[in-house]
């Protein structure tokens, strides 16, 4: 029998009533099978005597004092005692328990807790485990747990001995009206009734090659353990197996996807329109551009449709690296779309299509939201009828009305920015198209994604990664600025601009008063159009600037953005609306005020709209005064580094899977126990096991 087929109601168990159940549900407890997953988050180890006198050096090693002592005295403060009334303001006065181990004297902060008075009365020998700490000049804790031994006594008598209670407890996650004790004495009582025979799902060979525990060792050593040693080793074992089921899910997946290979792994393999692009390109394509092209012809030689994630730092070449995959699609008689997540990004990569493609001959085709009616019904058209080749655009490109005659490649640009079931949409465009057989879906990153998650989300996907940056780059400087010396950065900037050089600003909001974004007391939140204002009158005047955010027409948009790329506009103030899409080698500062509002992602992908040609670039990144830790750790982090994989670890790190990249949508993960980032060696280790089991069998 297997835990998760345990559906006997928690109800079942002594002591569960409505109430409980009811504070169970919130932890999304509801059958016996799910309080025994319920696993704890740590663990209080009681097995070892640790004196008082060791408080600071076992708070440094994480443990707690735990030993026998002597209560020798009682105080009250705040007020006075109970039953003599109240001090002023109704405060209620609090006891304060003397305490010795024999070696030292501590005293236990009761607070709420005036019956402690009578249970543990002066003379008591009691075991006694809690956090101790220095405060107001003595040893003292607030934090404590008490078990009495004797209302009188001789210390003496009973320091020789074990510490009551020593043991192992578990410590669990909690909810409002459950406490550990309650916890506890459920999942003991569950053990007890329904912990016998439950099956695992790794093979008995795996687990002796591991050295794990069966599942049911496994879960009576993480919930009921005789030594800490004893509970890690069972939550090793139980986090090995939530990630091998894992894996064995999603590598199933990318086993039934690889089909047969029917041409070879080399770039030289090319087909016609694909010669005809590189011997156009005025420049040569790097290592790694070169590695990737044949993976994907490979892919797309396949009889099965290929899924595959392209990531590389910004600027890396990743969608020239897609064209050549477009290319080979076409030559084989099919049609490609390249979906991107915004409007700006859509039309610049029709504006690069059109400038690769021409000479291979590509009909293309740009739809987005705002291409009026008329224009509309004959692209829909055409592409109906096969008559375009490539379509760009952004969502529009799997709304109902479109039909695609041969759509075999679909190309999705900043995937993290679609959920995924426009990702799917898209996928079925191509599967109406051509019975039921799917497109080959190639998604690109260009905010690069560590193994780890690769390996979570993607991990159904083949993974193909440029690292390298084209020749002739230069590594962007990155500079940190106080809010108040902005002065300084300003005038860097004049020099710049004075040099015949291009600049950004950027802004977190649109307007001044949207949201109820208010920044510091000593530093409002600018805002790009007040900021666009002052630009022009005060900082630089006479500068031509313009200014790009989301509320501004798509067609003023893009008149701004082609001046700026052009020479005619030499300040671009904005949000992050230019984070991706804008390309411009004649940019060389891009300055971000109230940089600390950004996320490590954004400010990554924003620093890279300068760097891209072979002039020395820098990024300002204006922070505020009253910058927290997690703004601190993502300004070093961009200080110290332009390599986007280790910012990435670096993202995954401070926020978590499921805001780098929408893990919680994808419908994979479903971990308990198992923490992706913090098991990532684990994960690695649990996908080489199922790769070879499946491979061989």
């Amino acid at each position: 029998m297997r835990l998760e087929e345990i559906e006997t109601p928690v109800a079942a168990l002594a002591g569960v009533g409505p109430t409980a159940s009811s504070a169970l549900a919130a932890l999304e407890v509801f059958t016996v099978g799910d309080l025994l997953a319920h696993y704890p988050r740590d663990w209080d180890d009681r097995t070892e005597r640790v004196l008082i006198a060791s408080y600071d050096e076992a708070a440094r090693q994480g443990k707690r004092v735990h030993t026998i002592a002597q209560v020798t005295g009682h105080r009250w403060f705040g007020g006075p005692p109970p039953g003599t009334g109240f001090a002023s303001g109704g405060r209620r006065a609090t006891l304060k328990i003397r305490v010795t181990d024999g070696y030292v004297e501590a005293d236990l902060v009761a607070f709420n807790r005036p019956f402690l008075e009578k249970s543990l009365p002066v003379g008591a020998v009691i075991g006694l485990t809690g956090d101790f700490s220095w405060r107001y000049g003595g040893i003292q804790s607030t934090a404590f747990d008490t078990l009495l031994i004797t209302r009188s006594g001789r210390l003496s008598d009973y320091t020789p001995g074990a510490v009551p209670g020593s043991e192992v407890f578990p410590v669990y996650p909690l909810t409002a009206g459950l406490s550990q004790v309650q916890l506890r004495k459920w999942i003991r009582q569950a053990l007890a009734r329904y912990g016998r025979g439950i099956e695992g799902d790794v093979p008995p060979a795996l687990l002796d090659k591991r050295k794990l525990l069966p599942k049911q060792d496994a879960l009576r050593a993480v919930h009921q353990s005789a030594s800490l040693a004893e509970a890690h080793r069972g939550r090793e074992s139980l986090i090995y197996e939530e990630l091998f089921r894992f894996q064995e899910a999603i590598v199933r997946r990318t086993l039934e996807r690889r089909g047969i290979r029917t041409g070879p792994d080399r770039v030289d393999d090319l087909s016609p329109r694909q010669q005809k692009l590189l011997e156009a390109l005025p420049f040569a394509l790097t290592v790694d551009q070169q590695r990737v092209i044949a993976e994907l012809n490979a892919d797309i030689d396949r009889t099965s449709a290929m899924a595959r994630l392209l990531q590389g730092d910004v600027g890396s070449g990743k969608t020239l690296a897609a064209f050549f995959a477009i290319l080979r699609v076409i030559d084989s008689g099919g049609q490609a779309a390249l979906l991107a997540p915004t409007e700006i990004l859509a039309r610049q990569h029709g504006e690069t299509a059109a400038r690769f493609l021409d000479t291979a001959g590509v009909r293309l085709a740009y739809l987005t939201g705002n291409v009026k009616s008329r224009a509309r019904g004959t692209l829909l058209k055409a592409l109906a009828a096969g008559d375009v080749d490539l379509a760009i655009g952004t969502h529009a490109l799997f709304s109902r009305q479109v039909r695609y005659k041969n759509l075999r490649l679909a190309v999705i640009d900043e995937q993290h920015r679609f959920g995924v079931l426009q990702r799917n949409a898209i996928i079925e465009k191509g599967r109406d198209s051509a019975g039921e057989r799917p497109p080959h879906f190639l998604m690109m990153s260009a905010t690069p994604i560590p193994r780890t998650l690769a390996l979570t989300v993607f991990g159904d996907l083949e993974v193909s990664t440029i690292a390298t940056l084209p020749s002739g780059r230069l590594p962007i400087k990155t500079y940190l600025a106080r809010m108040g010396n902005e002065q300084k950065v300003y005038d860097f900037v004049r020099r710049e601009l004075s040099a015949g050089h291009q600049a950004y600003f950027v802004y977190p909001r649109i307007e001044e008063g949207e949201g109820d974004e208010a920044g510091s007391p000593d530093a409002p939140l600018k805002s790009a159009e007040e900021m666009f204002r002052k630009i022009g009158a005060e900082i630089y005047p006479g500068i031509p600037a313009a200014l790009v955010h989301s509320k501004v027409d798509e067609e003023d948009q893009h008149r701004a953005l082609t001046d700026f790329r052009e020479g005619r506009i030499k300040i671009l103030v904005a949000t992050s609306v230019v984070e991706v899409g804008v390309d411009n080698p004649n940019a060389t500062c891009m300055v971000i005020e109230h940089a600390d509002r950004f996320g490590l992602a954004a400010l990554h992908q924003l620093r890279g709209r300068v760097g891209r040609g072979s002039l020395q670039s820098h990024c300002f990144l204006v922070y505020s005064t009253a910058l927290k830790d997690d703004g601190i750790a993502r300004m070093k982090a961009l200080r110290s580094t332009t390599d986007g994989f280790v910012i990435a670890e670096e993202d995954l790190r401070l926020r978590g899977p499921g805001e780098v990249a929408g893990i919680q949508q994808s419908g994979y993960l479903t971990l308990g126990i198992a923490d992706p980032i913090r098991d990532a060696a684990v994960m690695a280790l649990a996908r080489e096991d199922v790769l070879e089991i499946m491979q061989n069998t």
